[in-house]
């Protein structure tokens, strides 16, 4: 009988397993991919997503892996020039973009440090359920076998498309429609910040990673996808050469190191994230489009909230569980509805000129720089901005 069931080993589940375990609970960890494996992501973690790994003692770790600091920022919009760097969070200042194979085994191999269990190539099938319709395990497939794990709670950290989601009949709470269709590569030797370059239909990116290679994104309107994905390369290069010129030169000698990889299922959305014995975690219960890359270190924040609201009531009186988790689950959803509309209104790909001119004051003070770019990463809220000079500017 283990305390937590975990489903799902990356960037929210084995976060929850490493704490829950820290924490002295017997943890069991499962994920359907193997060990190390990739996975579609923009992986940027803003400085929230950073404090959280120092808080975990697994940020020098990720140093040492050899991923980059992300410590400047660009963002370009019409006459708009941005940069700068964020004023941070605990002393954290940088982004990091850890490649996910690097990062999803860093962080099962601490979750296994502090004593979890972990199956790769494991896939859950179906909820166990007591004679109330409780959810006291799970059943799946492992190594071409049926088994059954019974535990506490069943945690579902596995996706957008979360089968412990399905499985539950967890409803959507809200759900709005897909904005934006993606595709991005790697590029070598491509010297570059954290870039952000907007027009109206377009967005493009650039992120450092690991290996001396720079991610470079294109955005695209949702409603392009069926003409983008004909020819998604042609598409991809002429987007670079009109959102973000200076860019597309810069690429001109330089080589992608992988494939073009691409997705038009961005969804946005809420789920309900629990019910009597079970729970959901990252974009299990939450999604967003991938265009403020927001989703890794909203993932840590809620694994965090988590573990704090589960704190000493796992085996104990279901009662309490439930109403702890009914706690986080309204609590998260205060937490994360700004950066979901704030997400849906960059997803929008429409800068309207109300917003140009609060950029034209931002772009000639650094202390708004600043601010604005904390409110990128998460750290500061829209109300932050209007500070005595920005409404002078105005």
């Amino acid at each position: 009988m283990y305390d937590a069931i975990v489903v799902g080993a990356r960037c929210a589940g084995a976060p929850t397993a490493l704490l829950l375990a820290r924490a002295g609970h017997r943890v069991l960890l499962l994920e359907k991919a193997a060990y190390g494996s990739d996975t579609l992501s923009t992986h940027l973690i803003h400085q929230p997503g950073v404090a959280a790994l120092a808080r975990w003692g697994l940020l020098e770790r990720v140093r040492a892996s050899g991923c980059p600091p992300i410590e400047r920022a660009v963002y370009e919009v019409a006459d708009v020039h941005i940069e700068g760097c964020a004023r941070g969070v605990e002393g954290q200042r940088a982004g990091f973009a850890p490649r996910r194979h690097v990062l999803d085994a860093l962080l099962v191999d601490a979750a296994v440090e502090a004593g979890a269990e972990f199956r790769e190539h494991c896939r859950v099938t179906g909820l166990l359920r007591d004679d109330s319709g409780r959810v006291v395990g799970v059943e799946g497939r492992h190594g071409g076998r049926a088994f059954t794990e019974r535990a506490h709670l069943v945690i579902g950290a596995d996706g957008m498309r979360s089968a412990v989601a399905r499985l539950a009949a967890a409803p959507y709470t809200v759900q709005d429609p897909r904005l934006t269709c993606a595709y991005y590569t790697y590029w070598q030797d491509v010297p570059a910040d954290l870039e952000l370059y907007e027009r109206p239909g377009g967005w493009v990116a650039t992120v450092p990673t690991h290996e001396a290679a720079t991610l470079v994104l294109a955005y695209f309107p949702q409603s392009r996808f069926e003409e983008v994905r004909t020819d998604a390369w042609r598409a991809y290069r002429e987007q670079i050469r009109a959102t973000a010129p200076a860019l597309h030169e810069r690429l001109a000698d330089a080589r992608p190191v992988e494939r073009l990889h691409g997705s038009g299922d961005q969804q946005n959305f809420f789920r309900q994230p629990t019910g009597p014995g079970w729970v959901l975690v990252g974009d299990a219960a939450h999604h967003k489009d991938s265009i403020t890359a927001r989703g890794i270190s909203d993932a840590f924040q809620q694994v965090e909230d988590l573990v704090a609201a589960v704190s000493g009531t796992l085996g104990g009186d279901p009662v309490l569980l439930d109403a702890a988790l009914s706690r986080f689950a309204e609590d998260g959803r205060a937490r994360l509805a700004p950066g979901y509309e704030a997400t849906l209104g960059a997803a929008r790909l429409d800068p309207h000129e109300q917003r140009l001119s609060l950029l034209r004051a931002v772009q000639s003070d650094p202390e708004l720089t600043a601010i604005y770019l904390d409110l990128v990463a998460g750290i500061a809220s829209a109300s932050d901005l209007y500070t005595p000079r920005l409404l002078t500017l105005l």
